[in-house]
């Protein structure tokens, strides 16, 4: 039974500050509620599995890859009420539309991302969707350095930070990346406001 009328969620924030994990635990919810939930990944997105998301703490849900996320019209069943979207991040700028056309179907879409790049700055699609959501949960992880909250994801080449030119994609996870309090998180070469 579809929704009364459709909802977006935005669970954002770090790396390893339980985004996927969050976005499971709501789908299991929805499935323990009879509710028909598919899910949906960049599939671009190998680490863990090629057909599932899977949280760093080992949580895992089946889900459908895309290469683009306009492949999910091919793959949405009439019956689903819930759809989660996880490593929103890495979609497409039509990922904003897309999550809007499936709220207007009635559909629960529970959406997980990066809100900034290694950079600091805001990652791709996510601002949209962000001020698109009905609701936003965003999430801290823990500094690696100092224990604080941390609100950045640091990358780490040869275990030393990245430079700011240096390509924005990489999929990886705690080889490469690591949790870091807006003090503590490192860019060499910024460019000065």
């Amino acid at each position: 039974m579809r929704h009364l009328q459709g909802v977006v969620e935005v669970i954002t924030g770090p790396m390893f500050s339980g985004k996927t994990e969050e976005l499971i635990r709501r789908l299991r919810r929805a499935v323990i509620a009879k509710q028909k939930v598919q899910v949906f990944k960049p599939a671009l997105d190998k680490r863990y599995a090629e057909t599932a998301v899977a949280s760093h703490a080992g949580s895992a849900f089946e889900a459908v890859p895309l290469q683009d996320i306009g492949e999910i019209w091919d793959h949405l069943r009439d019956d689903t009420t819930v759809v989660g979207l996880d490593e929103a991040q890495f979609f497409s700028e039509e990922v904003t539309q897309v999550v809007q056309d499936l709220a207007d179907r009635g559909i629960r879409v529970i959406i997980a991302g990066l809100d900034m790049d290694f950079r600091g700055e805001p990652f791709g699609p996510m601002p949209a969707l962000l001020a698109q959501a009905d609701r936003v949960d965003k999430l801290q992880a823990i500094c690696v350095k100092c224990g604080f909250p941390a609100t950045r994801s640091q990358r780490l080449i040869d275990g030393k930070p990245a430079r700011y030119d240096d390509p924005v994609i990489i999929v990886g996870a705690s080889e490469m990346y690591e949790a870091r309090c807006r003090q503590h998180h490192e860019v060499p070469g910024r460019p000065k406001a």
